[in-house]
């Protein structure tokens, strides 16, 4: 059984969207495996939304805490 892990530091490109992740266990993902990832359960604390346009993107879980927000990771 594969542990689950979290994503600590996230890269933006220069619209501000989140294009890559990389999680506790040091490996780095372009976003959109990052999102089959936590549809498959893999990764903590996320969730997958879905945009107007279909566009599906990763959410952080609510929890009441701001600093663990996706957008707000430090940069890879």
């Amino acid at each position: 059984m594969i542990d689950k892990t979290r994503i600590i530091k996230v890269r933006k490109n220069p619209d501000g969207d989140i294009t890559d992740v990389m999680l506790t266990d040091g490996n780095v993902y372009a976003i959109e495996d990052a999102i089959t990832l936590a549809k498959d359960g893999k990764i903590e604390g996320v969730n997958v939304g879905k945009a107007k346009n279909g566009r599906e993107y990763l959410r952080s879980n609510a929890d009441g805490k701001k600093d663990n927000n996706l957008d707000n990771l430090q940069l890879l």
